[in-house]
């Protein structure tokens, strides 16, 4: 197979009869009707594919079926198409699966095409020109106003390389898809090959796939490896965006695989059973009612779907109007992807759309501002567009939901994040997993924990600041802990904070305490060296202070935050020079003694009561001094 050839794939659209199978192997030499039922009643039942290499392009053909009981088949092979292959019969011109072949590549927003006036051969030539004249008529104001309509006879080979010359030209237009994207491969078949396994096929839509990599099969999320590719039906080392693709798959049998699932990179697609879309219904169809049920396709999968008008009870034949879809099975979607709607009952082509929101929210009558937002989705520049939804998300938007939501690349999502933060649209924080919040929220914030802490310093005087855990409590429950982490570093790192351990305060503020505050806390911690460890009652100590008790109830935690006095226990604190001194004579007397020693013993050496005694041996032991063994504690 020849190197750097540009890819693009036609799809054949047409009536049944009208020589599609027939023109595809005149085309390329292959017979795309691979089933032994296709030829027996000699017309396509499924999907078909042939291959030709022509003027640097590499076609890949996918024969739809033109029988209106196999629409459902054509709509699979009709995802990722290029360019439609109309093929009208000269002798019968335009047929109803015509009309709704041609309306579903409108729909699903194909851009280029050829008209093969087939059967040429049959018609004299004022049949053909009146079949031209018809045509023209039939396609004017579409895609295929402008594009070629080429005679042909697959019978005689009359129009062959003319026909090739206009798919060429049309070829030449195309665009192509996307390489740099995320992988992505709707299946239209898997089957089971002697020697390989289960294979399974596509046109692949998005990305690139090669020997060895790892995929993930949705619905249903398994990791598979891959053993193998092929394109054009050769092996290769990769296939890109664009080309028809077999993908050979380790660990799975292929009756676990079934068309309308996907191949995916890992982790970067979700399944949905709810989106948000804009909807137009064809003209000349009956009204769309409010929550009708309709028969839903998008790429390869099909599912049954309720459309829910966003505010209109119906919607008239030829509208457009944006629609909620609540979707019977899980698919997978992606922002921008098209879809076909179908008539439940009797099944004919009714309408089609674009999705807007793969992911959406369960329609809410107070979210009133959802129509705004999708109309932002459907019109506005990225910018806006991720505006609005870190705006929707008050808790914070992750980063891998801007991808699902929307399917932008990584480099585009990171260049919108970039301007939105520069211009304080939005705050970028965390970094294993990063989200966005709105500025205006972050400010908020910042403002609300300033004055939080100052509100605090200002009522508790006495009080160095308020404790982190507090502070953050204070300002809600619906704050991330991670987006008041941030809040807080930017205030500490504009020197409007200080953080000190477990405590927040102003930057430079401190405790300044009056001359009786002063004097009163010079008399609470007097009392309780001169204690030793006979150390007074709390109450009594602060109810002998000239200042009120709050003040003096707040002096003393003073001391003890300032490590001057040592809470042992809810009851009982001690100074610190007495707890030191108790550490010494325990050293002493494990040097003398030993280094066990019982209560007793402990009490005879403290010269305490068991009242005491006992407290300051636990906490002894939590400092890891003693350690308890029975009815004794072995000195450390």
């Amino acid at each position: 197979m020849t190197a750097n050839l540009k890819s693009v794939i036609v799809g054949t659209a047409g009536h049944i009869d009208h020589g599609k199978s027939s023109l595809v192997q005149a085309l390329t030499g292959t017979d795309p009707d691979r089933l032994a039922e296709e030829k027996r009643r000699g017309i396509t039942i499924d999907l078909g594919f042939a291959f030709l290499e022509d003027a640097g392009i590499r076609f890949g053909f996918i024969d739809v079926p033109g029988h209106e009981r196999f629409v459902g088949n054509m709509l699979a092979g009709a995802a990722g198409i290029d360019l439609m292959l109309l093929v009208i019969a000269a002798d019968e011109s335009i047929k109803p699966q015509t009309r709704e072949h041609f309306d579903i590549c409108r729909l699903l927003g194909v851009k280029y095409g050829v008209i093969a006036l087939t059967k040429s051969d049959l018609v004299d030539d004022n049949g053909l020109t009146l079949a031209q004249l018809e045509i023209e008529e039939f396609v004017r104001g579409s895609f295929l106003e402008r594009s070629a309509i080429v005679p042909v006879s697959a019978k005689t080979g009359a129009g062959l390389p003319e026909l090739k010359l206009a798919l060429q030209n049309a070829a030449s237009q195309v665009s192509g898809k996307d390489a740099t994207r995320a992988f992505r491969l709707p299946i239209d078949r898997a089957f089971a090959m002697k020697g390989f396994g289960t294979v399974v096929t596509g046109t692949l839509l998005s990305g690139a796939v090669q020997t060895g990599d790892e995929v993930e099969l949705l619905p249903g999320g398994e990791r598979l490896r891959v053993r193998g590719v092929q394109t054009s039906g050769q092996a290769v080392a990769l296939a890109s965006a664009g080309q028809r693709t077999a993908v050979n798959l380790a660990g799975i049998a292929h009756t676990a695989v079934r068309r309308g699932m996907s191949l995916a990179q890992p982790g970067n697609l979700r399944i949905t059973r709810r989106i948000d879309a804009q909807f137009t219904l064809l003209p000349g169809t009956h009204k769309l009612k409010h929550r009708e049920r309709v028969r839903f396709h998008a790429s390869t999968a099909e599912t049954v779907a309720e459309i829910l008008l966003y505010g209109a009870g119906e919607l008239a034949p030829g509208q457009t109007a944006l629609a909620h879809l609540r979707l019977q099975d899980e698919m997978v979607l992606t922002a921008g992807e098209r879809f076909i709607v179908r008539q439940f009952s009797p099944v004919t082509t009714i309408g089609g759309g674009v999705v807007l929101d793969p992911l959406a929210r369960r329609p809410l009558s107070r979210d009133t501002a959802r129509l705004k937002f999708l109309e932002t989705l459907r019109d506005g520049p990225r910018d806006q567009v991720l505006a609005r939804m870190v705006d929707r998300a008050p808790m914070g938007l992750p980063y891998a939901e801007i991808a699902a939501h929307t399917s932008w690349p990584q480099t585009e999502i990171q260049e919108t994040v970039e301007a939105l933060s520069s211009a304080g649209v939005v705050k970028s924080i965390g970094d294993e997993r990063p989200f966005l919040i709105a500025g205006g929220i972050f400010e908020s914030l910042r403002n609300a924990i300033s004055e939080k802490v100052e509100n605090f310093q200002r009522e508790n005087p006495l009080v160095p600041g308020i404790t982190r855990e507090v502070l953050r409590s204070s300002i809600g429950r619906r704050v991330r802990p991670d987006v008041f982490r941030a809040a807080l570093a930017e205030l500490v790192a504009q020197k409007k904070l200080e953080v000190q351990g477990e405590i927040v305060k102003r930057a430079g503020s401190g405790v300044t305490l009056q001359p009786d505050e002063q004097a009163a806390k010079g008399k609470i911690e007097a009392a309780f060296r001169a204690g030793g460890l006979a150390v007074p009652a709390v109450k009594d100590v602060l109810a002998g202070l000239s200042v009120e008790a709050k003040r003096a109830e707040k002096l003393l935690h003073m001391l003890l935050r300032e490590k001057s006095l040592i809470r042992v226990s809810p009851e009982l604190i001690f100074h610190q020079d007495a707890l030191t001194h108790l550490k010494q004579r325990l050293s002493t007397y494990k040097t003398s003694k030993g280094e066990r020693i019982s209560v007793p013993a402990f009490k005879d050496l403290t010269g305490i009561t068991r009242k005491y005694a006992i407290p300051l041996l636990e906490y002894l032991d939590r400092e890891r001094v003693t350690r308890r063994a029975g009815d004794e504690r072995v000195i450390l």
